[in-house]
């Protein structure tokens, strides 16, 4: 039988070879790049305003990798992103920079929702002329 008394996962100190300090400056970059705020971001990610300030202002306060997955995701980075930013090692999917597929993809929706609304405007353009048309006195 398991020990009641296992310690769970507490948040504690930063370890050796981890810098909050780029995760803050990579985090600040992004919300300002897609002008998000604290409350949007935390509303996306499903993370408390107060853990998102910390991380915005470096303080070290160690959290779980699934909160750093959660608001990578958010910001529509690679699912790794924040927790390669904090042991310092080069980000996979390319630079910050540069869009990820889910920024294209995403890019991609905007495009095909905004081509329907204008397909629909020129439908009932259309419609109105031949309309008119009708009307018209020959």
């Amino acid at each position: 039988m398991a020990d009641r008394r296992t310690p769970v996962y507490r948040a504690r100190g930063p370890v050796n070879g981890e810098d909050w300090a780029a995760v803050a400056s990579a985090l600040n970059e992004r919300m300002a790049r897609r002008r998000i705020g604290q409350q949007e971001l935390a509303r996306i990610s499903g993370v408390s305003v107060s853990t998102l300030r910390e991380l915005q202002h470096g303080a070290g306060r160690r959290v779980q990798n699934k909160t750093l997955v959660a608001i990578a995701q958010a910001l529509e980075w690679p699912d790794d992103h924040l927790i390669q930013v904090l042991v310092s090692e080069p980000p996979v999917a390319g630079t910050p920079d540069e869009p990820t597929g889910r920024e294209i993809l995403a890019a991609l929706v905007r495009v095909e929702e905004r081509l329907t609304e204008v397909t629909s405007r020129l439908a009932a353009v259309e419609q109105a002329v031949t309309r008119a048309d009708s009307r018209t006195p020959s």
